[in-house]
């Protein structure tokens, strides 16, 4: 037998790994106990909503905090600018999967660098996919029971309204959510039905953009609002590296290339997959730039990295009290409501990875319930033990969000196993790959030895 030759046990189990890959999340026609019911295909609205919710979940809250260290100028170009290389790092991978047929991100990685650039993809997916389900339970509480991460005790909703309890302690409120909110939402088999969900956690991410602006300028014109830096200030060396510690959290921000073949699979018409993102893409910048610009004009140089918890001072506006917790309520609804889409790749790449050649998830239901509780129980256990955003933040997306989002999608479109890559997406190819590694190294460095004085002070 020659090297490039496989035994038939082999080619039968790359067979299984194939078909499995290109299986839909469920059937077209599912049985179910009153009769046979059909799936048609997802509508526009419904993926625009799906991978607006994937884009904009716990990002949106780090922002303002981003935008106060680069100033408004150069962060909202910095916004704008990750946008436009994610919509031309996305287009490149439908672009390969149209052509040769691709329905999931692993299997484009895995056709165009063999098995081992599918487990790299998935086992990013999986580190970034957790850090950021720990970022939106963190949230949840420091909003329903509050933060002391600065200092300074930020008073959670029930801490207001009863006072402190076991009963609204940390670890209390957020078992809960897990087992009445959580768990419910992410028993769902197929994305589109989570549609109506991301409906409302889109418009409850406006709501709260709405409110914040409305606030922010009745300040600016009544004059009590901080005119805000519209530079960075840059006073040593050190001040410019600690400003690309800003670059993993405007990353993360948009990081959705994970759900993008879930939804293209299901919609009836594929080559609406290109406005959908566009669309989205559209949708959450202006969401994005509306929130960093306002909530850092409302909170100036006190704004923090979970921007919600500033959510618990005088707002200096009647009604300031009632105001807070329309905003923090809302938000924390979103985030519950974004929880279950971004679990739902999570859950598809952590099977994958450890039950490459079984049958789909979907259709075994022990395996399905042992992986969606045990990542339950992680992620849980871990927001109680991580006390900001900003360090999960930081580690998901200068590690694994930058490969899903943009080296991973560059690699393929240079290896261009398909033959459509023009010069144009070589260069930009080129381009994605040596900004992605600098800023991020670059970010890295300086975490850690933002870590590494922390511990030298203390």
């Amino acid at each position: 037998m020659g090297i490039g030759d496989a035994s038939p046990s082999e080619n039968q189990s790359a067979h299984k790994e194939k078909r499995d890959e290109t299986t839909p999340l469920l059937p077209l026609k599912a049985e179910e106990e009153d009769g046979i019911h059909e799936f048609n295909g997802a509508s526009f609205s419904g993926a625009v909503f799906n991978l607006s919710t994937t884009i904009v979940g716990a990002g949106i809250m780090a922002l303002p905090a981003s935008i106060k260290m680069l100033g408004i100028i150069p962060g909202i170009l910095m916004i704008i600018l990750v946008a436009l290389l994610t919509e031309a790092s996305i287009d490149m991978m439908v672009r390969c999967s149209h052509q040769a047929k691709i329905t999931s991100y692993g299997w484009l990685m895995g056709d165009s660098f063999g098995q081992w650039g599918r487990i790299a993809l998935q086992a990013s997916v999986v580190i970034n996919n957790i850090g950021v389900m720990i970022v939106y339970m963190i949230i949840i509480s420091d909003v329903l029971s509050g933060t002391s991460t600065t200092g300074v005790h930020h008073r959670g909703i029930f801490e207001g309204w009863f006072g402190p309890h076991l009963w609204n302690s940390r670890p209390v409120v957020l078992l809960a959510t897990t087992i009445f909110v959580f768990a419910p939402l992410v028993s769902f088999k197929r994305l589109d039905s989570l549609r109506y969900t991301s409906a409302l956690s889109v418009a409850l991410a406006v709501v709260f953009v709405v409110i914040t602006a409305g606030i922010a300028i009745l300040r600016l014109i009544e004059g009590t609002a901080e005119i805000p830096k519209l530079f960075p200030e840059i006073h040593e060396i050190n001040s410019i590296w600690e400003l690309f510690t800003a670059v993993p959290v405007l990353v993360t921000a948009y990081i959705c290339h994970y759900n993008v073949h879930s939804i293209d699979n299901e919609l009836e018409d594929r080559s609406q997959t290109k406005p959908i993102v566009r669309t989205s893409l559209a949708l959450c910048s202006s969401v994005y730039v509306a929130t960093s610009f306002f909530a850092y004009l409302l909170f100036g140089e006190g704004t923090l990295s979970d921007v919600l918890a500033n959510f618990d001072s005088d707002l200096h506006i009647p009604f300031s009290s009632v105001f807070n917790d329309i905003v923090r309520v809302s938000y924390v609804v979103h985030v519950m409501l974004v929880f279950p889409i971004v679990f739902f790749a999570l859950r598809l790449n952590l099977d994958g990875l450890l039950f490459p050649t079984s049958r789909h998830i979907s259709h075994d239901n022990r395996r399905f319930t042992i992986i969606t509780v045990s990542l339950l129980v992680v992620i849980y256990l871990a927001a109680n033990f991580i006390p900001s955003i900003w360090d999960a933040f930081q580690f998901t997306g200068a590690t694994a969000a930058v490969l899903i989002g943009f080296i991973f999608p560059a690699m393929i479109i240079l290896r261009d196993s398909y033959g459509i890559a023009t010069k144009r997406d070589k260069v930009l190819a080129v381009t994605m790959i040596v900004l992605a590694v600098l800023s991020n190294s670059v970010a890295l460095y300086s975490d850690a030895m933002s870590i590494f004085y922390r511990k030298v002070e203390a």
